[in-house]
Formats: structure tokens, C-alpha cells, sequence
């Protein structure tokens, strides 16, 4: 018997998982924590101007959503999630523990075994840690056939905000985007 299936997000998967699941929590992953740490050359940039999204990457821990999908939407729901996050195999596909936090308390604390996607060292898209001034660079110029960079980058700071995580990077890296000389700049 097939048992239901856990997904760990923690960038566009948590505002748009594009999948049927049962229900979701905020969850904590140990091991890895979030970054602008992978290239992108389809979604969100393209080989000649590419854009910058998330990956997990190596230490510490990462604060996301944790989705549980019924038994026979499994093998569906892992289709989609490889077809959407392995173009080109940037990621690889792994399981680990994410401890759930429930503000009802019926779950908090629970630990689950989640799939998740963590960003390959040895691939040509992983751009490890970058200066905050060549991020604000990537992000504002990627262009993809998810749409601008900058918007995925935005969206998920606000729905990371919505549900009460807190990421000082990200949120730095934010504020550059939205301020007012860098709009001000595509205009001159």
C-alpha cells in the first residue's frame, strides 16, 4: 500500500505548487537553508542572460511549506514536480525531515519525510553565493518563460512574509529590488 507523499518548498513551490495536495504547514528542513544559489536559463533567464532562483544548499536549515498529497496522487504529483523543477537538472531530488509547525497544534512537531529539490554543486547553473550587488544585477535583468526574475524573487518574499518566516537575505535583497532608484533607472 502506497503512502501519502510530503513536499518540502521553499521558494515558488510555496506560493504556486501547481499540484492537488490534502494539506499544508509551515515546516523547518535541518541540513539545508534557502539561497539564490542556482542559474536560471528557462524559467526565470535564459542561457545568454540568465536569472537567479532559489535552491537549498548546504548547512544550516531552511523555514518553507510542507504539502501532504493522498496516496494515489503520488506518482502524478512526483511527474509534475520533476518535469518542473529538472529541465535541466540543476537539482537534485532528495527526502529528509522537515518538522511541521501547526498553529492549531495538531501536527506541531510532527516530523515527516518530505521530497525536496537541493541545488547540484557540480552543475554548470550553480552559482553558489554570490555579492548582493550581482544578485540585484541577475534578478533585475532575468527575463524567462515563467516571466521576470524579479517577480519571482518578490513573490516569494511577500507570501514568506504572509506566512511569518523570516529570511534576512532574501528580505535584503528585496528591498534593493523595490527601491525607488532602481525603478527609476528603466526609465532614463
Amino acid at each position: 500500500m502506497m503512502s501519502d507523499l510530503w513536499v518540502f518548498g521553499y521558494g515558488s513551490l510555496m506560493w504556486r505548487p501547481g499540484f492537488e495536495y490534502e494539506e499544508c504547514f509551515v515546516g523547518e528542513l535541518q541540513g539545508y537553508h534557502r539561497a539564490l544559489c542556482v542559474y536560471s536559463y528557462v524559467h526565470r533567464g535564459t542561457e545568454e542572460t540568465p536569472g537567479l532562483v532559489l535552491g537549498l544548499d548546504d548547512g544550516g536549515s531552511s523555514m518553507g511549506m510542507v504539502f501532504r498529497v493522498a496516496a494515489e496522487n503520488r506518482d502524478a504529483v512526483l511527474q509534475y514536480l520533476r518535469e518542473r523543477e529538472q529541465v535541466t537538472m540543476v537539482y537534485l531530488e532528495r527526502s529528509g525531515p522537515v518538522t511541521i509547525s501547526d498553529e492549531q497544534g495538531n501536527r506541531d512537531g510532527q516530523i515527516v519525510e518530505a521530497v525536496t529539490y537541493v541545488a547540484d554543486h557540480q552543475h554548470i547553473q550553480y552559482a553558489g553565493k554570490l555579492p548582493m550587488d550581482e544578485q540585484v544585477r541577475i534578478v533585475s535583468a532575468g527575463h524567462g518563460k515563467a516571466g521576470p526574475n524579479i517577480d519571482y524573487v518578490l513573490n516569494t518574499v511577500d507570501h514568506l512574509r504572509d506566512i511569518e518566516i523570516e529570511d534576512t537575505e532574501l528580505f535584503k535583497l528585496a528591498g534593493r529590488l523595490r527601491a525607488p532608484t532602481r525603478f527609476s533607472e528603466h526609465f532614463e
